[in-house]
């Protein structure tokens, strides 16, 4: 099984004045205005550390999701959000951080059994082995 998606970003102007528009090929998002303000600044609009944060809540939990069918679980629910940090080193900026933070209610499962899913999930998840960077996981659990 193979599956290729499309992106697309432009940019109009330079540096910190220029703005930009990222839309994907789904079209989930249109146009989507970004820049520096949107980036450093809490302005409307995405940034593409946002996108990966997003990316990475979703692949993790759907990845958790299949482990808990794989282990024969029927019923459940999991949330998982993602807080990438953007940092600037000596190298420039670079995204050191990925704290996901999951939340989890599977009916007759054990907490020790869904923590050992959810961190193999973390290591698993197309996402998270694409990131070259830190990965946390905090785990909330109702059995």
């Amino acid at each position: 099984m193979k599956t290729t998606n499309t992106a697309s970003a432009s940019y109009q102007g330079l540096g910190k004045e220029g703005k930009g528009h990222i839309s994907t090929g789904s079209g989930a998002l249109s146009a989507q205005p970004y820049g520096f303000e949107t980036r450093f600044e809490d302005k409307a609009g995405t940034n593409p550390e946002e996108l990966i944060a997003a990316a990475h809540a979703a692949c993790f939990t759907m990845a958790l999701s299949f482990k808990l069918a794989e282990a024969g679980f029927e019923d459940g629910s999991v949330a998982t959000s993602a807080e990438v940090t953007l940092e600037k080193d000596d190298a420039g900026f670079k995204v050191n951080r990925s704290a996901l933070s999951t939340k989890g209610k599977v009916a007759g499962m054990a907490r020790d059994k869904f923590d050992e899913l959810a961190q193999e999930a973390k290591a698993g998840c197309p996402i998270s082995r694409l990131l070259d960077t830190e990965i946390t996981l905090e785990i909330k659990f109702e059995g």
